[in-house]
């Protein structure tokens, strides 16, 4: 009888002991034992090359060409049956995987250890959620996703198998190997989510490993130093430390590691379990009747070196089917064929664990092998769709221990908050990205600072009424208190004592222990790990971005018990991620605006600008592009200060009007005269407020206030106009023209005798919105502008919005505009660029905001949200709607109040002639601005898009903007976009 009958019947025999002995279900990979491929295989191969099949052999890609040498001649000369990859470059890993199997006849089975992702082993690419932080997320569909992307990853690497998901049950927080890579204590959590990993990985053709068997959870030494000795009883294996791989083997997974421990209630003879026949065989292929691939941890570690001669040969015949990390491939291979020779161990058995590992290579498709492409390979890998399942799972695993009624963080406009990082030496991602919420001040200290420097931080700390402090610089394991210092947690002690407090603690849970008075915070949250992504998710949660739900996965101390953990509900306030979060492939997106933005400026339609897209709440693209002038000198940065001209209507006069008709101290068809007396008695006494703001009272469009200064000597008349300011010449115009605070009068009086246009129609009119600051103060007992900044701007934590930018901010953040050679006779740079505002004193109800494109998109978000954003309603739903909604649409008018709407029958538009874009809902408004700004938000899309320029940078004459159709073009790129989804760009899959 030849040896392949031999197998054939030895297979036959095993399975059917195995079906008497477990319900467990047979992995995927078991149905090709006895494949023609497989068959075939066998058949090729010497016996010194079946055995080779059982040896796996390390590679290190980060390492020089003469490495990739020795080890192509290892495995033309050995055959091994695989590799596992340790540290390297996508690119260069790639390539060197392809150079292995090109040099092996028989494919090879390539392994590595991706337990938080390929990050683990292969930099430059995504490193997902620690499995400590994985045990915290409730909602478990992203953690099957992200079994998935890791079998998506591998793939494109050239990997078959992933020494992967740990499933020990971490039931010893001081666990020197385990501990955060463990999902954690309770055994359930642990079978249950390890198992979606892994059958992620296997609905790919990827295999997993669970590891470590029978248990590492429970260890006080390092396997990888020395032997652990696993001291509990049988029943309690049974119950705890084998329950996971109970669970898993009975769902069917493809592999199981066995670890190098001691554990005398199942092998009392001391040897290590991954040599022990009693432990691989008796209890996990008799006892518990897995009927997978079993593979040893690496040879090469002390726990089982120290201890036993002959490693791989008494790993095989313990039941291992794959030795990993065989240190001396030559040796190994005697040592079994020696075995063989003399009579303990046979040629069956090799043929049976050949036969599986050859199977397992079916499964995969490695007898159809193809070199992996390794082209824009990084992208790949990062793709931002992976980063959906990354930010998913930080998003559900952040924790909140504490929360006395300050999470989320709101009612900014009585928060004065200073940061600090605990534990670094420069301004965290955290910090940077509550600066998206609120103006804050930072700080940081190191762990290792000196009391004096500890005591002059915590002086200026005392100007503050709400410190958010990150704590960063933990180690991932436990000795010497997770590398935290006495300073450190000192620190963190006495913020938490004397001031109103939120922590996020960026690290191990475990490391909570070890900080005194922490679980006196107010606010508490837990990140378990320390990250740029992870810092800017928990910074989100502090202001209400998305909801928190994590559950602390261990016991840490009295104070956090497992399971502990505290919901907070989202406020409506902004996130920002990635487009494919809200179903859009930033490849195509970024194109689209690219192409669009860089056209704009390459054509000199703007020096430059930036794009500002959010959907559903979430900013999914903020971009910059070009340069503040044509002399490209300064780049456009995202916390620039433009002006907003016309977009003042809606940001500013218009949500002050709105919030007094929800106070019904406006009554929208009240004649307009009672809340400006001035009309009285004239031609306008009776248009209504509705009229006015729908550009619908027969008002002209404008009045050239400044023109009508000019003497006969073309020169601006002195009895209104000085260089300097005095006496009543104290409005300021611009840097040296100062305006006679009288001349107001005269402009309100030309706008009460203008004559009025012959019929009702729609003609866009700003003359009114000089007159609302004035109304606006009357009503509220206010000045305009303090009632803006304290009613909306400050609560929304839209600091920068403000007119007179040049008394706020320095001259380099703000955006220069035209060079005005004809009124003020000079460049226009923190002034506001409207004629007739300037005249206002730059506080005016037609022009004169300034503000960053982030803080326009808080104020265009609240109206999308219909008045309602960060937790607080600013104005009713009733009246948004209402202002929202054309007013005249019998009367070929498109506008709201206010609010400008699409072009009538938009959408049947060539987009040449369309306003804004096509595809943009009737529900839509926004409003422009005459020196290139624009705001547009669509409640039936979720869609908010701003557009911020300076085309009329050094003159309005250049209309390029208008020309070539930027703004509209842009708008519908947007909406193409959303419309093609996910299925355009590099999926990743």
């Amino acid at each position: 009888m030849n040896f392949i009958k031999k197998t054939v019947l030895s297979t036959l025999l095993i399975t059917v002991i195995a079906t008497f002995n477990s319900t467990a279900t047979k992995p995927p990979f078991y149905k090709y034992k006895t494949d023609t491929w497989v068959n075939e295989q066998l058949k090729t191969l010497t016996l010194d090359e079946r055995i080779a099949q059982l040896m796996m052999i390390a590679v290190f890609p980060k390492h020089n060409e003469a490495e990739n040498t020795s080890v192509i001649e290892k495995i033309k000369k050995y055959k091994p049956g695989g590799i596992i990859v340790m540290q390297g470059t996508p690119v260069k890993t790639a390539t060197w995987i392809n150079k292995f199997q090109a040099a092996s006849v028989t494919p090879l089975l390539v392994a590595t250890d991706a337990e938080w992702g390929l990050r683990m082993r292969i930099d430059s690419t995504l490193r997902y959620p620690y499995a400590q932080a994985i045990g915290a997320v409730r909602d478990t569909t992203y953690i099957y996703q992200m079994g998935r992307d890791f079998g998506a990853q591998l793939k494109q690497l050239g990997v078959q198998m992933n020494f992967a998901p740990v499933v020990d049950v971490n039931t010893n927080p001081n666990n020197p190997v385990i501990n955060f890579r463990s999902i954690g204590e309770d055994k359930k959590n642990v079978a249950e989510k390890t198992w979606l990993i892994a059958k992620g990985m296997q609905d790919v053709n990827v295999i997993p490993i669970a590891k470590h068997f029978p248990g590492h959870g429970d260890t006080k030494t390092d396997s990888h130093k020395a032997l652990p000795i696993i001291i509990h009883s049988k029943k309690r294996l049974d119950d705890i430390e084998s329950y996971p791989f109970r669970y898993l083997s009975d769902r069917g997974i493809c592999g199981v590691m066995s670890a190098h421990l001691s554990v005398p209630a199942l092998d009392n003879s001391g040897r290590p379990s991954s040599v022990s026949k009693k432990i691989i065989t008796g209890y996990l292929k008799d006892e518990i009747g897995f009927k997978g691939f079993v593979v040893s941890d690496a040879m090469n570690m002390k726990g089982v070196r120290n201890r036993v001669k002959n490693t791989e040969l008494e790993a095989i015949k313990a039941g291992n089917d794959m030795i990993e990390f065989v240190p001396d491939l030559g040796n190994a291979i005697n040592q079994v064929k020696q075995a063989i020779a003399n009579g303990t161990f046979t040629e069956a058995e090799v043929n049976d664990k050949c036969r599986t590992i050859l199977a397992l290579k079916r499964w995969v498709h490695l007898n159809k092998y193809q070199p992996v492409e390794t082209k824009n390979l990084t992208a790949r890998l990062n793709s931002p769709r992976y980063q959906v399942t990354s930010r998913k799972l930080i998003k559900g695993s952040l924790t909140v221990l504490k929360n006395e009624n300050i999470l989320p963080v709101q009612d900014l406009e009585k928060q004065k908050i200073a940061t600090v990082v605990v534990g670094g030496n420069k301004i965290s991602p955290f910090q940077k990205m509550v600066g998206n919420y609120i103006k804050t001040e930072n700080f940081f200290i190191s762990k290792n600072a000196t009391e004096k420097e500890w005591v002059q931080l915590r002086q200026k700390l005392e100007n503050y009424n709400l410190v958010i402090a990150g704590v960063e610089g933990i180690n991932v394991y436990p000795s010497n208190k997770y590398g935290t210092t006495e300073m450190q947690r000192q620190i963190v002690s006495e913020i938490v004592d004397a001031n109103n407090s939120i922590i996020l603690f960026f690290g191990n849970a475990y490391a909570l222990k070890w900080f005194k008075n922490i679980q006196h915070s107010k606010g508490l949250i837990l990140a378990y790990q320390n990250s740029k992504l992870v810092q800017e998710l928990a910074a989100q949660l502090v202001f209400g971005a998305f909801d928190a739900s994590g559950r602390l996965p261990v016991s840490v101390n009295e104070w956090f018990k497992l399971n502990d953990g505290m919901d907070v509900k989202k406020n409506k306030t902004f996130a920002y991620t990635v487009p494919e979060e809200v179903g859009i492939s930033t490849e195509l997106l970024t194109h689209k605006i690219d192409s669009i933005a860089m056209l704009g400026v390459d054509s000199a339609a703007y020096p430059g600008c930036q794009v500002l897209i959010a959907k559903n709440g979430n900013v999914i693209f903020h971009k910059c592009y070009g340069y503040h002038t044509y002399k490209n000198k300064q780049p456009v940065a995202k916390n620039d200060i433009y002006d907003w001209a016309s977009v003042t209507k809606v940001t500013g006069a218009l949500p002050a009007i709105m919030k007094m008709v929800d106070e019904k101290k406006i009554k929208l068809d009240e004649k307009f005269s009672k809340y400006w007396p001035d009309f009285k008695n004239s031609n306008k006494e009776n248009i209504t407020v509705r009229e006015v703001l729908a550009h619908q009272a027969r008002l002209a469009s404008w009045i050239a206030f400044w023109q009508m200064t000019v003497t006969d000597k073309n020169e601006l008349d002195k009895r209104v106009f000085r260089k300097f300011p005095s006496g009543d010449f104290n409005v300021r115009v611009s840097d040296n023209l100062y305006m006679n605070r009288n001349y107001r009068k005269t402009m309100y009086d030309t706008i009460r005798t203008s004559e009025l246009l012959p019929r009702k129609k729609y003609v866009y009119s700003g003359l009114s919105f000089y007159l609302y600051p004035q109304i606006i103060s009357n009503l509220t007992g206010q000045k305009f502008e303090s009632f803006l900044k304290n009613s909306f701007y400050k609560p929304l934590g839209a600091s920068t919005i403000t007119f007179n930018a040049y008394k706020h901010f320095p001259m380099k953040r703000i955006i220069p505009t035209e060079t005005d050679d004809f009124f003020r006779k000079q460049q226009i740079h923190g002034f506001v660029h409207d004629e007739g505002a300037a005249m206002m004193g730059g506080v005016s109800g037609n022009a004169g905001l300034f503000g960053t494109a982030g803080d326009l998109a808080k104020v265009f978000q609240m109206y999308l949200q219909k008045g309602y954003f960060g937790g607080r309603r600013y104005i009713s739903e009733k009246t948004l709607n209402e202002f929202s909604k054309i007013q005249y649409p019998d009367n070929d008018n498109r506008r709201g109040l206010g609010f400008d709407k699409p072009l009538i029958d938009n959408d049947k538009n060539k987009l040449k002639d369309a306003y804004p874009a096509v595809s943009t809902s009737k529900n839509s408004f926004g409003h422009s601005g005459f020196t290139g700004t624009f705001a547009w938000v669509d409640p039936d899309n979720g869609l908010l898009f701003i557009f911020m320029s300076n085309r009329v940078y050094p003159t309005r004459e250049n209309r390029k903007l208008y020309s070539l159709n930027i703004r509209t073009a842009m708008h519908q790129a947007i909406y193409d976009c959303i419309e093609k989804g996910l299925n355009s760009g590099s999926s990743g899959y």
